[in-house]
């Protein structure tokens, strides 16, 4: 047996049993017995709370609280389907472990791929107004959740308008060398679905004269779409 003292144990350690004590604890008297019907996404701990709680371990209670959500689905003998969540409950869930660890990706990865995967308008421009809204926090590392919320508006939602706004926050606000030229790209194939040749024209030359994009291929390829919008322009002109 293991006698090792408890000051060698890991930090994480005592958090994640003190979590899964306090779980079990508010489940035992707050939902026993247990009704016919699921249970609805509770409203999450404060902040203050949560890092009071964490013992330190902020980024360790961030991903208990991810695990906690994405198990409320399945309770003890209901399957609750995902568009049944509340989505405004859910939001407030991820960015409380957003907050506790800013860091991490999980939780806009799972906004942007896993509770966007509903049959549920409003539900997914929940999810995909989460994202744009915490991407502003940190534009350099949480660009490819933004460019995925575009593409879901651009081919999913069928929403130009929206598409564009999450295409434009990341060709203005993600400005670091590690933002491919694609993700500033964007915005310009928008345009172009939009019928907006002009103004998609507009940025790809932006785009050519600002120095930011290097690569000889990047460039060949921009301007042959600039090419083609041109030839776009002149075609309906006539």
């Amino acid at each position: 047996m293991d006698n090792r003292p408890l000051r060698r144990v890991p930090r994480a350690v005592p958090v994640l049993l003190a979590l899964a004590l306090a779980t079990q604890v508010w489940w035992q008297a707050g939902h026993q017995p247990a009704p016919p019907g699921a249970q609805p996404l509770p409203p999450p701990p404060a902040l203050a709370t949560l890092q009071l709680a964490s013992l330190g371990e902020r980024a360790a209670l961030s991903r208990v609280l991810m695990l906690y959500v994405q198990g409320w689905d399945d309770q003890p003998g209901v399957s609750l389907p995902w568009r049944s969540l509340d989505y405004e409950r859910l939001a407030q869930w991820l960015g409380r472990a957003l907050d506790l660890d800013p860091r991490s990706q999980y939780p806009l990865l799972a906004a942007s791929t896993l509770y966007t995967a509903v049959d549920d308008p409003q539900r997914v421009r929940r999810m995909l107004e989460f994202v744009y809204q915490r991407f502003g926090e940190d534009p350099d590392r949480r660009w490819p959740w933004l460019a995925q919320a575009a593409i879901i508006a651009r081919h999913r939602l069928h929403d130009l308008p929206l598409a564009r706004r999450y295409a434009q926050a990341i060709r203005l606000r993600a400005t670091g060398p590690q933002v491919p030229p694609w993700a500033r790209e964007l915005e310009a194939f928008v345009l172009e679905d939009m019928n907006e040749l002009a103004s998609a024209r507009a940025l790809i030359g932006g785009l050519l004269h600002d120095g930011r994009i290097t690569d000889p291929n990047e460039l060949r390829f921009l301007a042959r779409r600039l090419d083609a919008l041109q030839a776009r322009e002149q075609a309906q002109a006539h």
